[in-house]
């Protein structure tokens, strides 16, 4: 479970601390889809990794409570909410890319299916 920001760390070690932050891999797919553009719960939905309701809802709580993203009521559906990386979400843009060309270089079969974008909006 990720902790959210201020709860207390396991080590002083920054590697250790990052990973509770982001360290499984719906948040990563989830950070990744925002990279590409997605922004409401219905498209990280239709990720081709199926990511389960409850899980996904989870993870965007501890998104937003780790400062990652933001959420706001959504201009184009009713009772929805729109996701936004926030400037400290978007600082990830880095590890993101270079999660995907590690895979690319070492994975045989893969290929990156969309180009990630800077997340501003």
């Amino acid at each position: 479970m990720v902790k959210p920001k201020g709860a207390g760390k396991r080590s002083v070690c920054p590697v250790a601390c990052a990973l509770d932050v982001i360290g499984d891999r719906w948040t990563l797919l989830i950070l990744r889809d925002l990279f590409v553009g997605k922004t409401h719960y219905r498209e990280f939905l239709a990720s081709p990794e199926g990511i389960a309701t409850n899980i996904l809802a989870s993870r965007l709580d501890e998104l937003a409570a780790n400062g990652l993203i933001r959420a706001t009521p959504s201009r184009e559906r009713e009772g929805s909410r729109s996701y936004r990386l926030t400037a400290r979400g978007r600082s990830l843009l880095p590890v993101v890319r270079a999660i995907k060309e590690w895979g690319l270089a070492q994975i045989p079969g893969t290929r990156a299916l969309v180009g990630m974008k800077t997340g501003d909006r």
